[in-house]
């Protein structure tokens, strides 16, 4: 790993641990008041999850700049300038430490073992791509997947504030965080997995050598499970949002209809 790159990890590190600690404290108390009213635990969380939104949105445009103008990395998969991903790979393996660090640091209220599985499993295949510089393509599109993470985080930001499930706000960012997850982690998976098939048996995978190949592979089976697993629960809770917010404007409507056939029938009794 170059100079440069090792630079990245820390200063990633310490960036986001410095906005964790001191930004978001002074942040979260002018967007809301109610950030002050939280309990110290979630305190802990609403701070982490701003930091994990900030990072989202860094690393997800990059992700996209590259994928829309980096011709070297389009052009070459395996082997193209990894110049750019490097950079973006680096930003997120810091954020993934720092994150880590968080999570160790407070697993009693804040653990959970999907993430350390993600954040190891992510951490184990970007190592390649920041020591060898190879699969640039590959791993900046796996950054994609970070376009969803700022509706996830908003999700819970309303449920500590106790906005409910029923406010317009909660259930459109309940269907954009469906729509979006499905999108960037789903729905992409196709056209990904057809890449990576594209190149076995070329000269190019071959140069990766086994140990290159097992951490590609491996890695992204575990990433696409995961995430067909939250993509489960997440679309199950959109479904359940939903069915109780037209459940609710049904019998709104239907209170409203109501003293007005009762008005209409004693019209009508008393014409007869």
């Amino acid at each position: 790993m170059e100079m440069r790159e090792l630079t990245v990890v820390a200063g990633s590190f310490v960036g986001f641990q410095l906005l964790f600690s001191v930004a978001s404290p002074l942040l979260s108390c002018v967007i809301t008041p109610g950030y002050g009213r939280l309990p110290p635990t979630k305190l802990t969380e609403w701070n982490s999850r701003l930091v994990s939104t900030v990072h989202a949105l860094i690393v997800g445009f990059f992700c996209l700049y590259i994928l829309w103008f980096d011709d070297a990395v389009n052009a070459d998969p395996v082997w193209g300038d990894p110049g750019l991903v490097k950079l973006n790979v680096a930003i997120t393996c810091g954020y993934l430490l720092y994150d880590l660090m968080l999570l160790a640091c407070n697993w009693s209220t804040m653990g959970d073992s999907f993430f350390v599985c993600h954040h190891l499993a992510a951490l184990y295949a970007y190592g390649y791509v920041l020591t060898r510089g190879v699969l640039p393509y590959f791993a900046n599109f796996r950054l994609i997947s970070e376009l969803s993470t700022p509706f996830v985080n908003q999700r819970w930001f309303f449920e500590a504030l106790k906005y409910p499930r029923s406010h317009q706000m909660v259930v459109s960012n309940g269907v954009a965080m469906a729509v979006v997850f499905f999108l960037v982690r789903i729905a992409v998976m196709p056209s990904y997995w057809a890449s990576v098939f594209a190149t076995f048996g070329t000269q190019a995978f071959e140069r990766l050598g086994l140990g290159a190949q097992v951490a590609w592979i491996t890695s992204c089976i575990a990433l696409d499970i995961l995430n067909t697993i939250w993509m489960y629960k997440i679309t199950r809770g959109c479904y359940k949002v939903l069915t109780r917010a037209g459940a609710r404007k049904a019998f709104k409507e239907g209170a409203e209809v109501s003293p007005s056939s009762d008005k209409q029938n004693h019209a009508n009794n008393h014409t007869d």
